[in-house]
């Protein structure tokens, strides 16, 4: 055991109780925070994870899955999500996803979740976070190198659009395009090429009856099968699924 770990462990087993941070993640109204049980059933939940889903109290979502919680087919993806992770060990991070509310409203945000280890090394469960994207600030001094670069990709998100490409177009190495990016997006130069794509994607779903495989071509996809991976991964539900939520 190094120094470090040893500290960790003095300090924590000086605990009176199991401390989670629930108190301090309650007092942010733009992040979900979350700890399940090896099953899977939410164990520690923060404030604005029971707003959202539209409940009274935590009691109401403690020792439930996400199927239970969320609605129809969201929830059963969520679910899906965490059983991978619990299998396989495998943490995802800032992960871009666009979470539908019970009453239908969308907001973006980034995603990490991490597996949760006992002593022995097994995995008994799973922690995470999912963060409100912000809008930006345009008007910021940061922004202006990159705004004509953003209405590219705006404007030309049907095309093949390469990183290399476009931090040339900004008069930057990718490193420094990619840090750009990041400090006024909080996403990489990827993430908000598909952040663009989706947005359009879901406009079209919702307000046209173009067939999925035209949108998917339309929103810079190679095919309807490479538009349907990556719109489940974002959102959690098919293409179709969405447009059939959104229409009731």
């Amino acid at each position: 055991m190094n120094d470090i770990t040893l500290l960790k462990s003095d300090f924590f087993k000086q605990l009176s109780e199991n401390y989670t941070s629930e108190e301090l993640f309650d007092q942010l109204t733009d992040t979900v925070y979350f700890i399940k049980n090896a099953e899977g059933k939410y164990i520690v939940i923060n404030q604005t994870l029971v707003n959202r889903c539209g409940y009274k109290s935590k009691s109401e979502i403690i020792g439930k899955l996400p199927d239970e919680v969320h609605p129809e087919p969201l929830g059963v993806q969520y679910r899906s999500q965490d059983e991978q992770i619990l299998k396989e060990g495998k943490p995802i991070h800032n992960q871009l996803e666009l979470h539908i509310s019970p009453n239908l409203n969308l907001c973006w945000c980034l995603t990490t979740k991490v597996p949760l280890k006992s002593s022995s090394d097994s995995i008994i469960g799973i922690a995470g976070i999912s963060r409100d994207l912000q809008q930006h600030n345009d008007k910021n001094k940061d922004y202006t190198g990159i705004a004509d670069v953003v209405t590219y990709i705006k404007k030309n998100y049907s095309q093949p659009l390469l990183i290399d490409d476009l931090a040339s177009m900004a008069g930057m190495s990718t490193y420094q395009f990619e840090q750009r990016m990041q400090k006024i997006f909080k996403l990489t130069a990827g993430q908000f090429i598909q952040k663009t794509r989706i947005e359009v994607a879901v406009w079209k779903l919702q307000e046209s009856r173009l067939p999925i495989a035209a949108i998917a071509q339309e929103c810079g996809y190679a095919d309807q099968s490479a538009f349907s991976r990556q719109f489940k991964k974002t959102i959690g539900i098919s293409p179709a699924q969405y447009r059939k939520m959104m229409s009731k």
